[in-house]
């Protein structure tokens, strides 16, 4: 499991999205699967998956968040063949955002909403194959982030230890809407996935939420506690491990061996783990372990 892994919220849907979405490229399958009874959204179906040999998380909890492109996945496709193929199924039941064309900034590249609301940005690149990964989170700053892409980038290159900026490309000046030297496109390594980041003028009726989070594995409290103090920027969000940083994004700080708590068969060990960070903040690992034990 990588250090850290983009998590997708859904209503009811996830089980069925996860299917969908490891159907679709090689090197991918469901790694586990729980059910967590009793959450402040009822049942909640959980599941950990590997998409091209990138792990995700994904739950049913409910209709409280939506996801919507301020994140999305971009694939890059090393032939044109794989690309429309890849469209076909992602846009059946869903909409284009950008229509499959070729634009100035790329030979091919389609941006699409799938049946789920999960969106993905494809790019035709002929180097496809040798980069670090074949899909990329990607976090486009927009609305009153707009102009803060940079800065947030500099920021998480300051809180992952193992970090390193791989590329970035700012506007020039003249262009008609966006502002000069602002992120055209950026792509970040942080621990041991690559971001992409950008920004974009233009007013949208969405911005980041707890639909498309990151969840940060920790070893150890103090990795929970640094990654915490670091992090935090919004106290009114800071619930069972969870928290906003100061651009929006949604951050889960969670020990490993939680998830070997809720995979647990005990399903009264695993109750009362529930019951324990159901009534945390910052998840404290030693009263997680008590509690497990019972």
């Amino acid at each position: 499991m990588h250090k850290i892994v983009p998590s997708l919220w859904y209503d009811t849907e996830a089980k069925e999205a996860v299917n969908f979405y490891v159907s679709l490229f090689d090197d991918s399958e469901i790694t586990w699967s729980t059910v967590v009874e009793d959450t402040p959204s009822g049942d909640s179906e959980q599941f950990g998956f590997k998409l091209a040999g990138l792990d995700f998380v994904a739950i049913s909890a409910g209709p409280f968040f939506k996801l919507n492109p301020s994140i999305s996945l971009m694939v890059f496709c090393d032939t044109v063949e794989e690309m429309d193929a890849l469209w076909e199924r992602l846009i059946d039941g869903g909409f284009a955002l950008m229509e499959l064309d070729k634009y100035p900034f790329s030979e091919r590249f389609g941006w699409v909403q799938d049946r789920f609301g999960l969106t993905w940005q494809l790019m035709y690149d002929t180097n496809a194959s040798e980069m670090r990964q074949k899909i990329y989170p990607a976090l486009m700053y927009i609305n009153e982030q707009y102009g803060h892409a940079e800065e947030a980038i500099n920021h998480y290159l300051d809180v992952f230890k193992h970090s390193e900026m791989l590329e970035i490309y700012r506007n020039p000046a003249g262009l008609p809407t966006e502002k000069e030297g602002t992120v055209m496109f950026s792509k970040q390594l942080y621990e041991d996935v690559a971001f992409v980041i950008s920004e974009n003028s233009v007013a949208h009726n969405f911005n980041f939420n707890e639909a498309f989070s990151f969840i940060v594995y920790c070893d150890t409290q103090e990795e929970i506690d640094y990654y915490w103090e670091k992090l935090t920027a919004v106290p009114e969000s800071e619930v069972c491990g969870w928290l906003k940083d100061k651009f929006g994004v949604s951050w889960q700080i969670v020990p490993r061996e939680l998830d070997e708590m809720m995979l647990t068969k005990d399903a009264e060990a695993k109750k009362r783990v529930v019951a324990a960070f159901l009534e945390m903040k910052k998840l404290d690992i030693a009263a997680l372990r008590e509690a497990f034990k019972g």
